[in-house]
This record gives C-alpha cells, sequence and structure tokens, in this order.
C-alpha cells in the first residue's frame, strides 16, 4: 500500500503548466479555500491536476458532468497514478424509472430500475478504499456522488478484520458475513456470496474481482490469502484483511429497531393529521403501504423503496441533509470541479426536481414526510459540505477546491477570490485560431468556398447553426456542391452521434454541422475551420462563453481559423475576439522565445473510446477486464438518454450489423452484437412495462 501518490508519465510539464502547478500547490497549502485553473482547450489541464495531487498529497474527489467525461478523466488519472487508488463513483442504474404520482389524471407509477453490477462493485471499492485509511485515492465522479448514500459510520462498524493473531470463532464469522449483507451460496460463487467448506470460507468481495479464502484450525485463523474465481489460481498472502460490506446501504440491528418504532410513531402522526383534514382515502393509503413495508423489512430486513426511510436508519434529524460520498472523505480532501461552468449549474439543479416529485407523493399518502430527506444535496449544503459557504468565512478551512474550466463562470470567479491561476500556452505549441468577421450576405457561398479550401488539404470543418432545421438545409445544400457532410443534433441517435463524429475523424465526412457542438466534447485535431453562422445572434449559443467554447474547437489544428459571420459585432464577440487574440499574442512570444514550432497534436484518427489508454497504462490482463467491463457500464448513460424512436432504429440498425457480420462468416462480431442487441430489446420492453 503507497501512502503517496506517484505519478507516471513520459513528458515533463511544460510551457505554462509548471507556473500553474506551483500556483495552485501553494494556494492549497496556505489554506485558500478556491482556486480556478483557467486553462485554454489543449493546454493539458488534467495533466496539471495530476501534478498538484502529487504534489499536496491529499485524498481527492475529481467531480464531472457527465459518466462519460467521467470516464475518459477515470482512465487518464488511471495511467497517471497505476500503483494508487483511483477509483470510478457514479450512478448504477442501467434504466430507473422514479416512483411518482401524478395527481391530474390519478396516474401512480411504481419505482422500476436495473442496476449495473459492475458499476455497483466500483462505487463499493471507491468507498472502500476511503474507509481502509489510505490517503493515495482518488476518485473520479459524476454529480450523482451528492445524492444520499448510507452512513460512512454504519459501513465502517459492518467492516470486519480477519487477523491471523486474533482468535476467531468461525460460526460467528458467516453470522458476520450475513450482517455485512453477504449472502451464503455454496453451489455459485459470485459476487457478494460466500461458501463454506468445512473449515475454509470463501468470500468472492462485492468491491473486487477477486476471492478470499479463509482457512480455520479450531478458532485460530491458519492462512489467508485472495485467489481468481475462475481459475483459483492463488494471487497474495496476508496475516490480515479487511472485509467491507457487500451493500452501500448497511446500517446495524440496533438502528433497525429504532428505526421501525420511530416509523410506527410517525405513521400515527400522518394518519390523525389526515383525518383531521377529512382525507380518509389518504390516511387509509398511507397506513396500509407502511405497514407493509415495515412487515417487510422485519422479515426480510428490506422492502420496495427501503431508501424512502433512510432517515430513520441513518439516524438523522429531520430535515437534515443525507450522507453522500463527501462525508467519506478526510476533512483535508482536495476537490476538483471539471468543467466547472457545466458541472456547478448541475449541483444547483439537483434538489428542486426530486423535491417536487416527493411533495406529490407525501401529499397523497403514498409516503411518509420522511421520504423528502432521501435526496441530493441542496446547492447551499455543498457549499457547506466542501467549505464554500461565505458562512463559514472565519472558520479555518482543512478542504480546498479548484475549479478547472476554458470558460469559468461568474460563480468560480467570485469563490476564487482572485485566485485565477492561468494556463494558456499548449505543449505542442499550437495557437489559438485566428478570428475573422465577415457579413452575413452570402455566407453560405462564402462558406462552400472556404471548405473547398480545407478539403483540398485534407482539412475538417465544424459548422454552427443556430436551429435544427437549418443545420439540416445546409447540410442537404452543401450535398447538392458534392460535400462529403453530416448533422448533429438533439434528434440525431446519440450512439449515432458518437459514429459521426469518429466518421469525421477518418475523413468519411469532411464537414459536420451541428446546433450546440460545444456540448459534444469534440476533440479533433482534424478540424481546422470553425464557422458560426449568424454570430450577432443574441442568447445562450451565442454568449460570451459559448462563442468561446466553439473556437475553441480549432485550436488543435496547426492552421486553425474560425470565421464569425455577423452584420454586427456584438458585446460577447468583441469579448471573444479580444481574450482569443490576448491568449494568441502570449502564445506567440512563448514559441518565439523558446524556438518552438506549432505541430498537430494527433494523426488522422482518435480512439472514441474515453477508456482507451488504461489498458495501455496497465498491462495486465486483470485491468485490461476492467477496461472492458468500466467501458460497458459508460455505454448505458446513452442508452438512458435514447427516446422509444431512437431506442427502436438502434434495435434494428443492430440486428441488420448481426445479419450483416453473420453473412460474412464474422461470428465473433455477430455474437458481440447478438448481446448488444438482447440488451437494446430489454430495455425497451422495461420501459414498456412501465407504462
Amino acid at each position: 500500500m503507497h501512502e503517496e501518490f506517484i505519478l507516471h508519465s513520459k513528458y515533463a510539464p511544460t510551457g505554462d503548466q509548471p507556473e500553474a502547478i506551483k500556483q495552485l500547490v501553494e494556494g492549497v497549502m496556505n489554506g485558500e479555500r478556491a482556486q480556478t485553473l483557467l486553462g485554454v482547450t489543449g493546454s493539458g489541464k488534467t495533466f496539471t491536476v495530476a501534478n498538484v495531487i502529487r504534489e499536496v498529497n491529499r485524498p481527492t474527489l475529481i467531480l464531472s458532468h457527465n459518466k462519460t467525461l467521467a470516464a475518459q478523466l477515470y482512465s487518464e488519472m488511471k495511467a497517471f497514478f497505476p500503483e494508487n487508488a483511483v477509483e470510478y463513483f457514479v450512478s448504477y442504474y442501467d434504466y430507473y424509472q422514479p416512483e411518482a404520482y401524478i395527481p391530474s389524471s390519478d396516474t401512480y407509477i411504481e419505482k422500476d430500475l436495473s442496476i449495473n453490477q459492475e458499476i455497483e462493485k466500483l462505487r463499493l471499492s471507491a468507498i472502500s478504499a476511503l474507509l481502509s485509511g489510505r490517503r493515495d485515492v482518488i476518485v473520479v465522479s459524476s454529480v450523482s456522488c451528492l445524492y444520499g448514500i448510507g452512513n460512512p459510520q454504519d459501513f465502517s462498524q459492518n467492516a470486519i478484520l480477519v487477523d491471523k493473531n486474533i482468535p476467531m470463532v468461525r460460526d460467528e464469522f458467516l453470522l458476520q458475513l450475513v450482517a455485512s449483507q453477504y449472502t451464503r451460496s455454496d453451489i455459485d460463487l459470485r459476487r457478494g456470496t460466500f461458501r463454506v467448506k468445512g473449515d475454509t470460507v470463501d468470500i468472492f468481495l462485492a468491491y473486487a474481482d477477486y476471492c478470499i479464502r479463509i482457512s480455520f484450525w479450531g478458532n485460530d485463523i491458519d492462512e489467508i490469502y485472495t485467489f481468481d474465481p475462475a481459475d483459483g489460481r492463488k494471487l497474495d498472502d496476508f496475516d490480515y484483511i479487511n472485509i467491507y460490506p457487500a451493500s452501500i446501504f448497511n446500517t446495524t440491528k440496533e438502528r433497525v429497531e429504532g428505526a421501525i418504532s420511530q416509523i410506527k410513531h410517525d405513521l400515527g402522526q400522518q394518519v390523525l393529521e389526515f383525518i383531521s383534514e377529512g382525507r380518509d382515502l389518504e390516511a387509509k393509503r398511507i397506513e396500509e403501504r407502511v405497514k407493509y413495508d415495515l412487515e417487510m423489512i422485519q422479515e426480510l430486513g428490506y422492502c420496495s423503496g427501503v431508501e424512502n426511510y433512510s432517515r430513520y436508519f441513518d439516524g438523522r434529524e429531520p430535515g437534515s441533509r443525507p450522507y453522500c460520498l463527501l462525508d467519506y472523505f478526510p476533512k483535508d480532501m482536495m476537490l476538483v470541479v471539471d468543467e466547472s461552468h457545466v458541472t456547478v449549474p448541475q449541483i444547483g439543479a439537483m434538489a428542486g426536481g426530486d423535491a417536487a416529485r416527493k411533495n406529490n407523493l407525501v401529499y397523497y399518502g403514498f409516503r411518509l414526510p420522511a421520504a423528502r430527506d432521501n435526496r441530493p444535496m441542496t446547492f447551499r449544503e455543498w457549499e457547506h459540505a466542501v467549505y464554500l459557504s461565505d458562512e463559514q468565512a472565519d472558520e479555518v478551512s482543512d478542504r480546498t477546491t479548484i475549479f478547472v474550466s476554458a470558460t469559468p463562470a461568474d460563480y468560480e470567479l467570485e469563490k476564487s477570490g482572485g485566485v485565477i491561476v492561468e494556463q494558456v500556452i499548449r505543449p505542442t505549441g499550437l495557437l489559438d485560431p485566428e478570428i475573422d468577421v465577415r457579413p452575413s450576405k452570402n455566407q453560405v457561398d462564402d462558406l462552400l468556398e472556404e471548405i473547398n479550401q480545407r478539403i483540398e488539404v485534407n482539412e475538417r470543418v465544424l459548422v454552427t447553426t443556430l436551429t435544427k432545421r437549418m443545420a439540416e438545409e445546409l447540410d442537404a445544400y452543401l450535398r447538392k456542391y458534392g460535400i462529403r457532410c453530416a448533422y448533429i443534433h438533439s434528434d440525431v441517435d446519440t450512439i449515432e452521434r458518437v459514429q459521426i463524429m469518429e466518421d469525421l475523424r477518418k475523413g468519411v465526412y469532411d464537414v459536420l454541422v451541428g446546433v450546440n457542438l460545444l456540448r459534444e466534447g469534440l476533440d479533433l485535431p482534424q478540424v481546422s475551420l470553425v464557422a458560426i453562422l449568424d454570430a450577432d445572434s443574441s442568447g445562450f449559443l451565442r454568449d460570451r462563453r459559448s462563442l468561446t467554447q466553439t473556437a475553441g474547437r480549432a485550436a488543435r489544428h496547426v492552421h486553425g481559423k474560425v470565421i464569425m459571420y455577423a452584420d454586427t459585432i456584438t458585446p460577447a464577440m468583441q469579448q471573444t475576439i479580444d481574450e482569443t487574440a490576448r491568449r494568441r499574442g502570449i502564445q506567440m512570444a512563448y514559441n518565439e522565445a523558446h524556438g518552438i514550432t506549432p505541430h498537430a497534436v494527433g494523426g488522422a484518427t482518435a480512439d472514441a473510446n474515453p477508456l482507451a489508454g488504461l489498458s495501455k497504462a496497465a498491462g495486465e490482463e486483470q485491468k485490461q477486464f476492467e477496461v472492458k467491463k468500466i467501458y460497458e457500464a459508460v455505454r448505458t448513460p446513452i442508452v438512458e438518454a435514447m427516446s422509444e424512436k431512437e431506442l427502436k432504429k438502434t434495435i434494428e440498425q443492430t440486428r441488420k450489423q448481426m445479419l450483416q457480420a453473420a453473412k460474412e462468416l464474422n461470428f465473433i462480431e455477430a455474437a458481440a452484437l447478438r448481446d448488444e442487441l438482447m440488451s437494446l430489446t430489454d430495455s425497451l420492453n422495461k420501459r414498456t412495462n412501465a407504462r
């Protein structure tokens, strides 16, 4: 076990990375509550953060605004720190239909869900690493880490220490395993189960891909070692080992008994309140539902929707915030908020929608008022948890936050109190793109000429429009002139969108037209021109932050250029032009002073798999297996985001691909597509059954 972060990289910090690292580290060590790393696209912000983590040597939470980008960050950090505990913590639902009641149509919708076992394992692995006492822990997470999970004290209390030097009665050990939510299964040993053969107990850990074998000799422990569940191959010997619970939601027998008593008391009060208001239907409904849940809890230890009683099991006061992943970190943790201009607003938006749904369930007698306390953190609670609240201004802060963005919002700048660390030099020497403003009259014809110039030298073009209809019409117009073109917007299947971008990298298309291309997380070194149509329009898509982000898509090419088509120069345009020119001047001066010639970021294609680097960095069979599993896991939000129409279309496309692969005698690919087809069909059936 390492106590320090060990960074592996064949590159050393360059450009203004060393100064950015120095300033951020000094800020953390001096107790700054928050800092902002303002880094341009392609400047190596992730590498800078990795170096800061190594220098400050604190457990770190990296917060991202979606699962896919979190997976990409996870793979990069795993490559940087292969000897340390780099963990991945995101929502573990493949499919989730929350419980809800719609009063206007008197429709009650039961909760329906499907849990991804691999992501559940990774979540448990993250929590186990944090509670193990290790300091070299990095957890990469989506904002789902701010949703309620179990009490960390109960989770830690249910951990089992197995030590060769401490006598242990085998049968008592088995009872401890059951209390930690492991299930006995002597025939089929799978994750979260154990089997017993005489004096030998095998446990398949819920948070790992290996098993533990414990051999007893009377009340003494004779041997402790891990083994591969696939072939029984012995891995490592231990003198002692901690076995952590098989579920994040863990509690003690005493808490369960106390919870049941309190639930009964609150039920009685709620029934009396409904009756006093003349709402006998609601009174009868809540009484029947809660009594049934209590019977299930007493008999089985759980019930459907048991999370709605989490306040009782956690021992929390009414109205108090739920425990979340932040509570598992030590007090001196470091928080890194990636793409903070997007992530921070997400944090603020989570609690509102949840509260509206819960209020209906409580008001109409489907849930006790305690259900409201099973929720994500509010923005105010999040600020308190990470020491960003103004009310804590005079307190000594152990926690520190680094906001990372190319276009930080006012919130981050305000909380950083002027502590802004700028990183505008790219290791490749690439400059911010030139920006050219041209009149909107004949903008399409002018654009066509520019596109043809790029096609001649095998370069790609991105074009942003204001509406979906305009994107489609421009795509059709360009195709008439023989331009290999495609468009993407919200109506295009998410999987198809990923494929279109990959085809652009490979040269199948020369032009990609879209409405809001900056949100696609595009990393396209082949793009040399970004054209922004109607740049002088007002609104979100043409504000300073959006224009800067969009222009940054051309910053990965030696000949990067941006053309804004507009009849007037708006304040947002002028701010973008001025800031880009300022950065470009700094970059040119640095290149000249150091004799750097700008060179391209990558080759003809880029790997669309956000986890591709992990197996290369790890080089071990087990970690390659882990990459495959995680990639399958992060695929789930793509399916979740599809409409039913998109899902049906994807099913049909997958079926055709499967038949084609079989026709070409490519049976391995056909089998993989068959499994994909079954998974997609299952997702569609669940949605149909939920209605």
